[in-house]
């Protein structure tokens, strides 16, 4: 093989932000992962992003969101890009024993090997990582 040649493929899609779509997001998530052992931790990972960006950005109701699903023998990448309009990055909280909201990216973060923020307050992608052989000493790329 080449040394530039790349054996990761990378799916994309554009949900209109309706809550129905988190259902269209974890379907389209599944079926590209069919019969891979990460499935039902990257459904999981998809529909709490998904969600994310459709309750608390600019993507709900008239937006949209973006989803990136990037797959390589050595990792499983899930990114979800909002529209922003929030004054604050996505982080995991430690929400009180009674609170309604806050515990998702925190999920996310215990469910996934490696979770990043990108963006600004016009826009923030969540990649949450799921790597393979997730051994000590095994690298995933």
């Amino acid at each position: 093989m080449h040394e530039y040649t790349s054996t990761a493929r990378v799916w994309g899609l554009t949900c209109p932000g309706f809550p129905e779509e988190v259902s269209r997001a974890r379907r389209w998530t599944r079926d590209i992962l069919r019969g891979s052992p990460l499935a039902d931790d990257a459904e999981l990972i998809v529909s709490e992003l998904s969600a994310n960006a459709i309750l608390h950005t600019a993507s709900g109701g008239a937006g949209s969101f973006h989803l990136a699903l990037a797959v390589s023998p050595k990792v499983v990448a899930l990114s979800v890009t909002d529209e922003g309009g929030t004054g604050t990055a996505p982080k995991v909280e430690l929400p009180s024993m009674d609170a309604v909201h806050g515990r998702g990216l925190g999920m996310v973060s215990v469910t996934a090997h490696r979770v990043v923020v990108h963006g600004s307050h016009s826009g923030y992608t969540v990649t949450a990582e799921l790597f393979t052989d997730p051994q000590p000493g095994g690298h995933p790329c």
